[in-house]
Formats: structure tokens, C-alpha cells, sequence
């Protein structure tokens, strides 16, 4: 209730960009303070050889550059995943690029993965891993296309970001599905999808994991919602035959769906872009539901898109998911929020 009455009178007043940077600040500040919470009583499940202290985690896009890895984990994240991350640096759309949609608890956004590039995030994990903590946080690094970088050339500007970062990282995504790079969702197809997830398993699985599990570093491809059913199947016929870990399903949406309570005057105005929120929790469940159907336990999936309360944590791990993630509740719910949906995810 606090947080929501100063959402309300302070940062839904100020530009979206502008509050996230500021309370990105304020956790990074607190991180040497609040980061022995996440640990105090130990991992609690192995995915994919991995131990977390319990299945809730932060979504890509809050921590893009891994600046604030040790206070998010404070506050009751179990994993960070951070990017996403391109093999160069690029400054992202023209701002406004993030807005917000209040009456739905949601957010628009077309960031473009604006981020430092692959190198420079790869020396802040180096950093971090160097730390006696450091090393044993569970940290996801989620890659995806350069933007000036053609389609034909997408498997090498992968492979590239796989070279500099898998050293690092707890596990590896590759994104296909941001609706914000102009082609990006292309290559979800199959025949797209499979020389990239190949070359980037084949770097991935040569690079010495480090937490020390055998086989190199878990690899997972992430899907947009909005996929037809028999893409998703697809996709997940070509995970298990590339002997990939698993898939994140799902990204953010391209549609507006009927169910939104903002006017439509109001989502026009917002503009293109990838919606999160609420809104997305009906089809990312369904998404997930039937991954599982399909794939039984060959595949660790995660869940994502429109997890905002615990009983959505509880609904998404009843539906098959082995980690459940979300970004844009933290948002909306403030600091307190973290640790509250962990609990409703077995955090002991």
C-alpha cells in the first residue's frame, strides 16, 4: 500500500525511462547490503545442473548492462537474468521508447535492446564472478541480434556474444523473439532458428560452466506468445533435436488484446512496441501448458510473461514451468514484491 501511493504520486508522474533509472540506482546503491539474503539458507533445487535457492527470478530487460546484480538478488530474486545483450554496443530506439499503461498494470516498450555491448558486460560478470559471492549467484545472460547487424550475418553476431559471455554465465537465451529489432521475430522459423541455437550450443557447451557442471553451459531459446501453437511445437521439436535445455516462454506481445481496460485512444498513443503485464498470463500459461504436454520432463522451461501475484507464480509452476520469471509487477509492485512472490515459490 505505501509503495503503491508513491508509484502513484511520485514515478507515475515522471517519464518511465527516467523512474527506472532512478530506482535502479537506489537497488544497486543497497546491493552490498541486501545481498546475503537471497542465500541464508542455501539452494533449495538443481535446474539443468544449476543450483538456485528457489524457482522466482527477474526477467531480461531490468538489468540490461548487469550493474545490479548483487541488490536485485537482495531482495529476494533467486536469479538474475541479465541483457538483453548484443555482440555490439547500441543505444536502442529514440526515447520515448517506454511507456506505461496504469488502469492495466502494464508497459509498452520498444527499448531496442539498448545496451553496452557484449564485452563490457562480459568484464562486469568477470568482476562479479571474482567476488567470493559473486561466484556462486545464479545469473542467466540472455543474448540477442545486433541491429545493424543483416539477418544473413545473425549466426556469427550470436556466436560472438556466446564467446564473450557464456564464460560467466549460470545459463545462456538466446532471444529471438523482441518484437523491437526490425526482422528479430523472423528468425523464430525453423529453418532460421536452427544454424543459430547449433553454433551458439556448440560454444556453449566447449565453455567450462561456472558453478562446475559438466557439458558446459545450459542453453535456452525464448518465444514470443504470439506464435501460432504448431510454431511452439515446432520450436520445441528443434530444442530437442539440437539437444538444447530448455525454452523461456514467453516474450513480451505484439497485439492489444480486447481485455485491456486503458481507452483505446490511450493504447494508441503508447504506440508499437512489446506489451507486458496482466494481459499476458491467459496465452504465456497456455504457451507453457503445452510445452510441457509436448515435451514432458526432456525440457526445463521456464515461465514468463504476466506473472504479477503469487498465486500466478503457483499457477505457472502447477502448468509445468521449473523456474517461474517476471519484470514488469517489479514495477508496479515496488521492493517488497520480490521476496513475496519467492515465498510462493518454495523460497524457505
Amino acid at each position: 500500500m505505501v509503495y503503491d501511493a508513491f508509484f502513484r504520486s511520485v514515478f507515475s508522474r515522471m517519464d518511465p525511462e527516467v523512474a527506472h533509472e532512478q530506482a535502479f540506482r537506489a537497488i544497486r546503491a543497497g546491493g552490498r547490503l541486501l545481498s546475503p539474503v537471497t542465500r541464508a539458507h542455501g539452494p533449495a533445487l538443481e535446474v539443468m545442473g544449476v543450483p538456485f535457492p528457489h524457482p522466482f527470478g527477474l526477467a531480461a530487460g531490468f538489468d540490461k548492462n548487469a550493474r545490479a546484480v548483487r541488490g536485485l538478488l537482495g531482495l529476494g530474486f533467486g536469479h538474475v537474468e541479465v541483457g538483453t545483450v548484443t555482440a555490439r554496443p547500441q543505444p536502442g530506439n529514440p526515447r520515448p521508447r517506454l511507456v506505461r499503461l496504469v488502469d492495466d498494470r502494464a508497459v509498452v516498450n520498444r527499448m531496442g535492446f539498448n545496451n553496452d555491448g557484449a564485452a563490457v558486460v562480459a568484464s562486469r560478470l568477470h568482476r562479479l564472478r571474482s567476488t567470493g559471492p559473486g561466484a556462486a549467484d545464479v545469473v542467466g545472460v540472455n543474448i540477442g541480434k545486433t541491429k545493424a547487424t543483416p539477418l544473413e550475418s545473425a549466426v556469427e553476431d550470436y556466436a560472438e556474444s556466446t564467446r564473450l559471455l557464456a564464460p560467466y554465465a549460470s545459463y545462456l537465451v538466446v532471444n529471438v523473439s523482441s518484437p523491437n529489432t526490425p526482422g528479430l521475430r523472423d528468425l523464430q522459423s525453423v529453418d532460421a532458428l536452427r544454424p543459430i541455437l547449433g553454433r551458439v550450443k556448440d560454444l556453449a557447451d566447449r565453455t567450462p560452466h561456472v558453478h562446475g557442471r559438466p557439458g558446459g553451459v545450459p542453453l535456452l531459446v525464448k518465444i514470443a506468445p504470439d506464435l501460432v501453437d504448431d510454431d511452439v511445437l515446432a520450436v520445441a521439436d528443434l530444442a530437442l533435436e539440437l539437444g538444447l535445455d530448455g525454452i523461456s516462454a514467453t516474450n513480451t506481445t505484439i497485439a492489444r488484446p480486447d481485455s485491456l481496460h486503458s481507452g483505446r485512444d490511450e493504447v494508441e498513443r503508447a504506440g508499437a512496441g512489446g506489451l507486458s503485464g496482466p494481459v499476458l498470463k491467459e496465452r504465456s500459461t497456455q504457451v507453457l501448458a503445452a510445452l510441457r504436454r509436448h515435451v514432458g520432463d526432456r525440457l526445463t522451461l521456464v515461465g514468463v510473461g504476466g506473472v504479477t501475484t503469487p498465486d500466478d507464480v503457483r499457477d505457472r509452476l502447477a502448468a509445468g514451468a521449473d523456474l517461474v520469471q517476471a519484470y514488469t509487477g517489479f514495477i508496479y509492485e515496488g521492493p517488497a514484491w520480490p521476496a513475496r512472490l519467492a515465498r510462493a515459490a518454495g523460497a524457505r
